[in-house]
């Protein structure tokens, strides 16, 4: 076999086929298909993580008023722009990257409470009872 002939099957055998080209453009767009979604969820987690914190504080500082009025909780409707005033908790407090405080409801009457954080589509709920609900929970 000549130098030259040699020389040729060896650039050749350096390159890829575009057969193999094609099959690794459609792995690729297989691992895509399956990580793009889980990342979208993984975002929306996140972002419902703080949510969920603003409700936990909600939660907390309707026991603290329980705690100090005998068991009952306060009557609150909504959360307004300064907040909610009956237990201490102010707008500003509850306004993050993602939640503001008008994403947050509040209903509450003396033996009862339920907060909802609101982040698009997605709520959280929870009551007194600690009862989760809504279109994302933590469990």
């Amino acid at each position: 076999m000549s130098l030259h002939k040699l020389a040729r099957r060896m650039r050749r055998k350096n390159a890829f086929t575009l057969v193999e080209l094609m099959i690794v453009v459609v792995i690729v767009a297989i691992l895509a298909m399956v990580a793009i979604p889980m990342y979208q969820a993984n975002v929306t987690a996140a972002q419902m993580s703080e949510g969920i914190a603003g409700a936990g504080s909600i939660r907390t500082a309707l026991r603290v008023y329980a705690a100090s009025h005998g068991g009952v909780y306060p009557t609150l409707t909504a959360v307004d722009g300064s907040g909610l005033t009956g237990i201490n908790i102010t707008a500003a407090g509850l306004d993050g990257k993602y939640f503001q405080s008008g994403d947050y409801e509040v209903t509450s009457a003396a033996a009862a409470y339920t907060i909802t954080a609101t982040m698009g589509t997605n709520t959280y709920i929870i009551n007194q009872a600690g009862a989760e609900s809504g279109t994302f929970t933590t469990e």
